[in-house]
């Protein structure tokens, strides 16, 4: 709906309402807020839209986490929505060679060149992260791309994505969906080959909660059929979340707004705390 408002930055006080960070036995290092979500005038063919306001944030972001990051602190970042990944990639960045697991049920891998236009960044974080787009996103301080090409992976889209053939000419490794639902320990061992490697300093986990099936998470703002019930998450996450390699994790897409009851709120909270857990 055109001047409607995603209710997924409301993600953290709602996984927070249930426990959420005292289950975990976490710290609580706060939160940055975000830009006023503004589409202004924006058209196809003008860009990502709110970039401007989109790229200071990243930039206070990466501030933040990187005084974590400093402490040797394992992060959890409750997010909104994709674009929350150039925080932590940028903060990343700035300390050596760091790669990627992106989870979600989408590639988020739209660019100019595979696509009419680009516009919500969400559709496009994974491309963003490893250089794909405008400058005042991939190239921030001069440290684009974030992650390379050969340091990223992708899980969870359908089987229907539509940048597949995208994501496999950058050489980047994928799972779908149904390759994780198959054997979920399986995939995890196999990104775990690729991202604990020696050069690697370690790598970061972006999990969209859309990769769950729809009629498990339909509070998102894409619920697609043919996704992972929730075992299949907790069991892909656990290894990749207990592997010394991993520096931190962010969720994102969840929307309280469509889960007026709480119910889905509380499943998920369940299964990240599993995940996080011994």
């Amino acid at each position: 709906m055109v001047g409607a408002v995603p209710g997924c930055y409301k993600l953290a006080g709602a996984l927070r309402d249930q426990g959420f960070v005292g289950r975990i036995g976490a710290g609580d290092a706060g939160c940055v807020t975000p830009p006023r979500y503004d589409r202004g005038d924006w058209k196809p063919g003008d860009g990502v839209f709110n970039a401007g306001a989109m790229a200071d944030y990243t930039v206070k972001l990466a501030d933040r986490l990187g005084k974590l990051f400093d402490d040797d602190k394992f992060v959890v970042l409750l997010g909104g929505e994709c674009s929350n990944l150039l925080g932590p990639a940028l903060a990343l960045k700035r300390r050596g060679r760091y790669g990627v697991a992106y989870l979600d049920g989408h590639s988020d891998f739209r660019t100019v060149d595979n696509d009419a236009y680009v516009g919500a960044a969400g559709g496009e974080a994974l491309a963003l992260v490893t250089g794909r787009g405008q400058e005042d996103l991939t190239d921030l301080e001069d440290l684009g791309p974030y992650v390379r090409d050969q340091d990223a992976v992708m899980l969870g889209y359908r089987e229907d994505e539509a940048y597949l053939d995208s994501l496999r000419e950058a050489g980047i490794p994928d799972w779908s969906a149904l390759a994780v639902i198959n054997d979920p320990a399986a995939a995890a061992s196999g990104v775990l080959a690729h991202l604990e490697r020696d050069d690697l300093d370690g790598f970061w986990v972006h999990l969209d909660v859309d990769i769950l099936d729809a009629k498990v998470m339909p509070a998102v703002d894409s619920p697609d059929p043919g996704g992972l019930e929730h075992e299949h998450l907790r069991d892909l996450l656990k290894p990749l979340l207990a592997s010394p390699k991993c520096v931190g994790i962010d969720i994102g897409i969840f929307d309280p707004d469509l889960d007026p009851d709480g119910h889905y709120a509380k499943e998920l909270t369940d299964t990240l705390v599993a995940a996080l857990t011994n």
